[in-house]
C-alpha cells in the first residue's frame, strides 16, 4: 500500500485534498495545446526579458538630453541609425526610454499585483472560512471600497502619500484586491464543506492548519489565474496613473508618462504617443491570452 506524505490528514473513505487538482505538468501540457496561450506566453516572456535586460539593451541613457537630439526648429528627430525610434521632445533617445519604461511599468505592476492578490486572498479566505461576524465585517468593508471609483481612490491616496515607486505599488495594490476577495470567498464557501476538510477537522487539525493546508490549496489556482488576467489591468492602471501625473514621476520613464508627454505632439510627432501606446496594448494582449489559456488549462478535468 503506498505511503502518504507526512502531514497528510486524508483518511480511508475521505478524498484527498489534492484530488482533482491539476499538476503543474498537466497544466503545462494543456497550455501547450492552445496556440493562443502559447502566443500569450511568448509575448509575456518577451516583455519580461526586455524588463530584465533593459540596462543591457538600451543604447543610451534614458535621461540624457542629446545636444543634437532635436531639429533646428526644436522638433523631435525621426528614426535614424543613432536613434532607432527617434528622440522625444527633450532630445532623449525614445528607444532607451521605452525599454526602461517597460522595466519600470512592469516592475510596479507585478509587485502591486502580488500585493493585491495576497490581500484579496487573505480577506476572501478568512471571510469564507470563518463566516459569521468575520464574514460580515470583511465583506462590508470590501463592498464599501468597491463602491468608490478606483481612480479617485488612488488619486486620494497619492495626495496624502509622498510620491515614490513604493508608494505607487502600495496605492495600486490597495485598490485592486476587492474583486478577488469576493471570488476567493465564494471558492472557500464551496470547498470548506467537502469531505476532506471535514476529515481534517475530525482528526484534530486547527482552523489555521485546515484553512492553509486544505481549503486554500484548492483556491490557489483561481488566485493565480486571476492574478495573470489582472496583470494586464494593473499595467494599464499603472500607465493611467502616469498619464494623469500621479504615477512614475519624470524624468523616470514609464509607459504612462511617455504617452502623456507624446499626446502634446500628436500631430507633429505621433510616434511619441503611438510607440508607448502600442507597447502597452501588446502587453495587455499577451497577458490576456496567457490568462485565458491558463484558466482553461487549470480546470479540474482529466
Amino acid at each position: 500500500m503506498p505511503m502518504r506524505a507526512a502531514g497528510s490528514v486524508a483518511a480511508p473513505g475521505f478524498p484527498d485534498a489534492d484530488a482533482g487538482a491539476p499538476s503543474a505538468l498537466r497544466v503545462w501540457r494543456r497550455l501547450r495545446r492552445r496556440p493562443l496561450g502559447a502566443l500569450g506566453l511568448a509575448i509575456t516572456l518577451a516583455f519580461v526579458a526586455v524588463a530584465l535586460l533593459a540596462p543591457v539593451l538600451a543604447p543610451h541613457s534614458p535621461y540624457y538630453q542629446f545636444p543634437n537630439g532635436l531639429a533646428p526648429d526644436g522638433a523631435p528627430l525621426g528614426p535614424s541609425a543613432a536613434f532607432p525610434l527617434g528622440t522625444d521632445e527633450l532630445g532623449r533617445d525614445l528607444l532607451s526610454r521605452l525599454l526602461w519604461g517597460t522595466r519600470n511599468t512592469l516592475a510596479i505592476a507585478l509587485l502591486a499585483n502580488l500585493l493585491a492578490t495576497a490581500v484579496g486572498t487573505l480577506f476572501g479566505g478568512l471571510a469564507g472560512y470563518y463566516g459569521g461576524w468575520v464574514d460580515a465585517v470583511l465583506m462590508r468593508v470590501t463592498e464599501v471600497l468597491l463602491a468608490v471609483p478606483t481612480v479617485l481612490l488612488a488619486a486620494f491616496l497619492a495626495l496624502v502619500m509622498r510620491p515614490s515607486p513604493l508608494t505607487l505599488i502600495l496605492i495600486i495594490g490597495a485598490v485592486n484586491w476587492f474583486y478577488l476577495a469576493r471570488i476567493v470567498r465564494a471558492e472557500v464557501l464551496a470547498v470548506k464543506g467537502l469531505e476532506f476538510v471535514e476529515a481534517a477537522r475530525a482528526m484534530g487539525a486547527t482552523h489555521a492548519r485546515t484553512l492553509w493546508r486544505h481549503v486554500m490549496r484548492q483556491v490557489w489556482g483561481t488566485a493565480v489565474v486571476y492574478m495573470t488576467l489582472e496583470f494586464s489591468t494593473t499595467a494599464t492602471f499603472t500607465a493611467s496613473l502616469g498619464f494623469i501625473g500621479i504615477g512614475v514621476q519624470p524624468p523616470a520613464p514609464s509607459w504612462g508618462n511617455m504617452i502623456a508627454a507624446g499626446s502634446q505632439y500628436l500631430t507633429s510627432a505621433p510616434r511619441l504617443m503611438i510607440v508607448p501606446g502600442a507597447t502597452l496594448g501588446l502587453s495587455v494582449l499577451g497577458f490576456n491570452l496567457l490568462g485565458d489559456a491558463l484558466r482553461d488549462a487549470m480546470e479540474m478535468r482529466a
